[in-house]
């Protein structure tokens, strides 16, 4: 089959088996707005040479993903200057019981700290008041996505 006789963008052939497959439009999302579904995901980079993860609040602000983290474990720091994997899902939604598909998405890329302007502040949101017993203090990175993974359950 050459290129010309592929099916149109959005669109599943019949199957070679007999089976007949969905042949209306795929509606797609691209993954960076997935993100603006959840409020929070996971970092995660190396920090003297051993792997870790961390929690942290994103938004979603001009096709990069800035982040709101705690700054007492020095994470930020850690991360700066550095190639990091930043992601999130909708897997809670299947445990609540909302159903539907599941997704879940990871961007990799170089991270950065910034210091968001205060209308960026807002759109984080309420903080919490503490982390592991000692007060939040916020720290913010900006990751520019180079590479994205996208994963789904379809039910």
């Amino acid at each position: 089959m050459s290129f010309d006789e592929l099916p149109a963008a959005g669109t599943i052939r019949r199957a070679p088996t007999g089976t007949i497959e969905r042949t209306e439009p795929i509606r797609r999302v691209e993954p960076i707005e997935l993100l603006r579904r959840v409020p929070y995901g996971r970092l995660a980079t190396s920090m003297r040479a051993l792997p870790f993860l961390t929690v942290a609040r994103h938004i979603v602000c001009d096709g990069r993903i800035l982040l709101r983290m705690h700054s007492g474990f020095g994470h930020h720091e850690a991360c700066d200057g550095s190639v990091v994997a930043y992601g999130a899902d909708n897997y809670n939604d299947a445990a609540s019981g909302v159903g539907g598909d599941l997704w879940s998405v990871q961007f990799t890329g170089p991270a950065e700290i910034v210091h968001p302007c205060p209308d960026q502040e807002r759109l984080f949101g309420a903080a919490p008041v503490s982390v592991n017993g000692e007060p939040f203090a916020p720290a913010y990175l900006r990751v520019d996505p180079h590479f994205v993974t996208e994963h789904t359950l379809n039910f």
